[in-house]
């Protein structure tokens, strides 16, 4: 399996609000968003594994500025880093009014999918080659984002559903 590039598999997704995806104030769902951050993410997922991919978990999204009806999302995907089988994937998300010409950085998100094969069973994906210094940068603190998951669901084992 050869190593690929983290701009291999880049994804790029517009959306158009509309006022079915909005709330009462008129500005976008944070579920409509998540939908949306999660079809990107299994995209660049998925084009970097070559393979169905799965969400495993959604390890943080940051809410910076509302986005309004009538106006764009620009949803841009890309790995930032790959284990065995999972691979981490951040989301960034501005919004583009088309009127004004006005673009601000909205929303980011880090997400984790595992590749599987045809059986639904996790299977190997390909190493990352990190090309620039913000690539070396983003794997590294992907890397103590992985730290920080697996010590919380390591706290988590001991808990049970009432």
């Amino acid at each position: 399996m050869e190593a690929k590039r983290v701009s291999d598999s880049m994804v790029e997704m517009r959306e158009l609000i509309l006022p079915n995806d909005t709330n009462i104030l008129g500005n976008l769902l944070g579920g409509r968003l998540l939908h949306w951050v999660d079809v990107a993410g299994a995209m660049a997922a998925s084009k970097h594994a070559q393979s169905i991919v799965a969400t495993a978990c959604i390890d943080s999204v940051d809410f910076n500025h509302p986005v309004h009806v009538g106006e764009m999302i620009v949803l841009k995907a890309k790995l930032t880093w790959v284990g065995n089988t999972s691979m981490e994937v951040m989301v960034e998300v501005c919004s583009d009014n088309y009127i004004t010409g006005e673009t601000k950085f909205t929303n980011k998100a880090y997400l984790i999918f595992v590749a599987l094969d045809e059986k639904g069973n996790p299977k190997p994906v390909p190493k990352l080659i990190l090309e620039t210094e913000e690539e070396k940068r983003e794997y590294q603190d992907a890397l103590k984002r992985r730290e920080a998951r697996l010590k919380r669901r390591a706290s988590n084992t001991d808990k049970q559903c009432l």
